[in-house]
């Protein structure tokens, strides 16, 4: 039986349109409503991914280091752009992150060293009443401090944090008060990775409260585990998603088998069979103890990233299955130069001073609608870089009255214009150095060092003697900009007003 037509079925022309209009009335809906969605995803502002790893190397990326296996910043860097001179603003954690979450030096923003407690070092536990008044219990960014999360969220984006925040552990410097909308990880600047304890304090906050929830976790494994969740919550809306990792960080334990060392899980030791996973005799708090030994210490290191890797991976896949990938930044580098088991060759020194090992660090930035991939940049950018051009990038409105000390790096990135950035400061304590140009000024308790970086990356010919008038004028610069900072609006915690 032949089927029964439109036409036979409707007599009059009239009858036959009135058809037709209602059998393509619904594919006509279905059309413009893709389209419709398509120039809404094409309006969207770009998604933003900030993952930090704790004291990574200089050298210790997969790409670099064929002895460390981390296949997705692998992947990073093929897909994206590898910064080969980017700094960070301070040689450790706690400033170093004020720094690029504020866009403003360290000693503008007034957290310009570490907040944490000493007695540890020496092998002290505190009680809890004891811990209460501390100095890592008390202190923090200062509250009138514009954060990054803080602009995006009035532009409209949904902004979490799963990770080491380093800012402050009471209510009023935690993220939820700072701009972000969701918060799991740890407060202060170190834990054990499975009791999440500091010192035997436990550290790790869900929003604004402590939680045991998750006691006896890989703590990588929980931030790539909430990461995924607010990536699963959020992925119809514009996010910022910071990822600030622990790893490839010391263990903070006071145990000294423990303290000496990176921690990771068995089955990504497994994967680096040629290093040996054994204590030895050594030394800690002045007495005899069995330490990690060097194998052990690298093969925690190593394992500490690779598990950080796949936790990454997990994130770019999630991005991939949404299809948020073209539409997404993603920045990663190292807080500060490699401590410990760390690799910063053919750099010198490293976390702690203002050698280039101590500021200058492994990075990535991968935006495929506008970085090639593939590609490797020398220009002379830093983390004061990424405050302003993550806002412009997401057309919200930088904060009123503050000065930012950074510059929009993405024409740098994507249009292969020369980097604004001419000069950069460190001071930490008696540790202090300065950039500009291609020349480092260095000034520390051991004297003071010149080198010409276009020639002698690895700091080893000092030039002080031979250029003086260079160095005095490096050194006038820095005082100069020192000058800037202290005549700065005052912020505490530490300078005095």
């Amino acid at each position: 039986m032949r089927a029964t037509t439109i036409r036979q079925v409707f007599s009059t022309a009239a009858d036959r349109r009135t058809a037709l209009l209602a059998f393509l009335l619904p594919a006509i809906c279905v059309l413009f409503a893709s389209i419709a969605a398509g120039e809404e995803e094409s309006a969207r502002p770009p998604n933003i991914v900030l993952i930090v790893s704790d004291d990574q190397g200089y050298n210790d990326l997969g790409v670099l280091n064929e002895e460390l296996i981390s296949p997705n910043l692998d992947r990073l860097a093929h897909e994206g752009v590898r910064l080969t001179s980017f700094y960070v603003a301070w040689p450790a954690c706690t400033p170093s992150r004020g720094a690029f979450l504020t866009g403003r030096y360290p000693q503008r923003n007034g957290l310009y060293d570490m907040i944490r407690n000493e007695a540890p070092d020496y092998g002290h536990e505190y009680t809890p009443e004891e811990y209460a008044v501390t100095w890592e219990r008390i202190g923090g960014m200062d509250t009138r401090e514009v954060l990054l999360p803080e602009v995006l969220q009035q532009a409209g984006y949904r902004c979490g944090v799963f990770g080491k925040w380093d800012m402050g552990m009471s209510r009023r410097f935690l993220p939820l008060q700072r701009g972000f909308d969701d918060f799991y990880g740890f407060v202060n600047s170190g834990i054990d990775y499975f009791t999440h304890e500091r010192y035997g304090v436990h550290a790790m906050y869900e929003g604004n409260e402590p939680t045991r929830r998750d006691q006896g976790v890989y703590c990588t494994e929980l931030f790539e585990r909430e990461a995924l969740r607010f990536l699963d919550e959020n992925h119809e809306r514009p996010f910022f998603l910071y990822l600030p990792f622990n790893a490839p960080h010391g263990a903070s334990n006071l145990d000294p088998a423990v303290r000496s060392a990176a921690q990771a899980p068995e089955e990504y030791k497994e994967m680096y069979p040629h290093l040996e996973d054994e204590l030895v005799p050594g030394r800690r708090y002045g007495e005899e103890a069995m330490v990690a030994g060097p194998s052990k210490r690298k093969l925690e290191y190593l394992a500490a990233i690779t598990c950080m890797d796949d936790a990454i991976g997990s994130v770019l896949d999630r991005l991939d299955e949404y299809g948020l990938s073209e539409n997404t930044i993603v920045v990663f580098f190292s807080d500060n130069g490699g401590g410990g088991s760390g690799k910063n060759k053919p750099l010198r020194g490293g976390k702690g001073n203002t050698f280039e090992g101590g500021a200058r660090v492994c990075s990535i930035v991968r935006y495929p609608p506008r970085i090639d991939a593939g590609t490797v940049s020398d220009e002379f950018l830093t983390s004061l870089e990424l405050f302003p051009t993550l806002v412009e990038l997401a057309g919200a409105d930088a904060p009123d009255g503050v000065i930012l000390d950074g510059y929009d790096m993405l024409p740098t990135l994507a249009e292969g214009e020369s980097s604004p950035r001419e000069e950069m400061f460190w001071k930490r304590r008696d540790h202090e150095g300065a950039r500009v140009g291609d020349w480092k000024w260095v000034r520390n308790g051991t004297g003071t060092f010149l080198f010409d970086l276009s020639e002698d990356i690895g700091e080893t010919n000092n030039l002080v003697d031979d250029e003086p008038e260079r160095a005095v004028k490096m050194r006038e610069r820095f005082e100069g900009w020192l000058a800037e900072m202290d005549a700065a609006e005052p912020r505490g915690p530490f300078k005095d007003y």
